[in-house]
């Protein structure tokens, strides 16, 4: 198998005891590629590091939705300097949009959200997108820019997919498709076609089951693989192999 995990986060704390040792054996466990998304500079700066240590991890470099109050004016400088830093850098993000907590700021996040947008077309480079509790603003947006990229972690309607793969985009699914809450998430699956799938953990979070409630990592994907291609109708080592090339594909990947 080619577990390609195509959205986690191995700079957060939850990682720190064991962080080199479970990086080490992702390999061991089926898991070629793992691309680290970014929450905040620090996240940016330590995904940069890891990739350059670790020949099969990637990252990517943004500022996420709720780390905007930390993040000072001239943060674009700061990103345009660590991606051109180092080629292993493939995407801007995570970025977007998060309505959920009380006393978000919507126009700062619609601003930040746009600036990395921009910023993305720039590079010439593709977006991994984070909405939650702000569908209308995201799909609004994303048919402005018309980025490259993926919708991550996706837990819209089978309608909403469907408008986000119109623009050409990826949507990226994890554990919680095995959830048995998850009729919604299962029936946007359904929507999605093989070849605009992709497969991702948000490690440390979203752990499958038969794993919930624990600490995630790349090598679960297997369980969440196994879901997908129950529902897909193909056989979950094919399922892992199509959605690692496609993760490579959308992430300039050789």
């Amino acid at each position: 198998m080619k577990i390609f995990d195509t959205h986690s986060h191995y700079a957060d704390h939850a990682f720190d005891e064991d962080r080199e040792q479970v990086l080490a054996g992702l390999p061991h466990k089926g898991v070629e590629l793992v691309m680290l998304a970014a929450s905040d500079m620090r996240d940016c700066a330590a995904n940069s590091e890891l990739a350059k240590k670790y020949d099969y991890v990637y990252a990517a470099a943004g500022i996420h939705p709720e780390s905007l109050d930390e993040t000072p004016e001239d943060y674009l400088d700061f990103l345009r300097d660590i991606i051109s830093s180092n080629p292993k850098i493939k995407a801007v993000g995570e970025i977007g949009l998060d309505y959920h907590y009380d006393g978000y700021d919507r126009e700062k996040q619609i601003r930040f959200f746009r600036e990395q947008l921009e910023l993305a077309a720039e590079l010439d480079m593709p977006v991994i997108v984070h909405s939650r509790n702000a569908t209308e603003d995201t799909v609004e947006i994303l048919k402005e820019y018309r980025p490259r990229g993926v919708v991550h972690c996706f837990s819209g309607s089978a309608e909403t997919a469907k408008e986000i793969l119109k623009l050409g985009m990826y949507i990226g699914f994890t554990g919680v498709l095995t959830f048995k809450n998850s009729k919604k998430a299962l029936k946007a699956l359904e929507a999605v076609p093989l070849d605009r799938l992709l497969m991702e953990t948000d490690c440390p979070y979203m752990a499958p089951e038969p794993f919930r409630g624990r600490r995630s990592d790349s090598s679960m994907i297997a369980y969440t693989a196994a879901k997908v291609a129950e529902i897909k109708g193909v056989p979950t080592e094919d399922l892992i192999d199509i959605t690692c090339r496609n993760g490579m594909k959308m992430y300039g990947i050789d």
